[in-house]
């Protein structure tokens, strides 16, 4: 499987799983997501191992589903708009632009016509 491809995914069928058989859901969860972090470029995948700890240590500190879930979600929001998160990357970025100085030239080529 490719980065850019994703498992037929069925969510009854996994709902299913998940109560019928807990133990079966987790091992089928754990292997779906070795499987996908293996397909990751080499360079992202202990990055992505580590993520995926940060998640199932939150996960395994609530009892209830959606009290994970909600930890996960600010978890998401924190890496977004927290210290070091994404915004505050992207306008370090910006940071030569604002200081005043000009944007980085552009290389210009010759425009060659097509015919129809």
């Amino acid at each position: 499987m490719t980065p850019t491809q994703t498992p037929d995914f069925d969510f009854d069928t996994w709902a299913e799983l998940a109560r019928s058989d807990p133990e079966a859901f987790e091992l089928r969860r754990k292997a779906l997501i070795e499987q996908l972090i293996a397909a990751a470029p080499a360079h992202l995948r202990d990055r992505l191992r580590g993520l995926q700890w940060r998640i199932d240590v939150e996960r395994r500190r609530y009892k209830h589903p959606l009290k994970s879930c909600i930890a996960l979600h600010v978890m998401m929001w924190e890496s977004m708009y927290g210290k070091g998160g994404l915004l505050e990357a992207l306008n370090r970025l910006r940071e030569p632009l604002q200081g005043g100085l000009p944007p980085p030239a552009m290389p210009s080529g010759k425009v060659l016509p097509f015919r129809r």
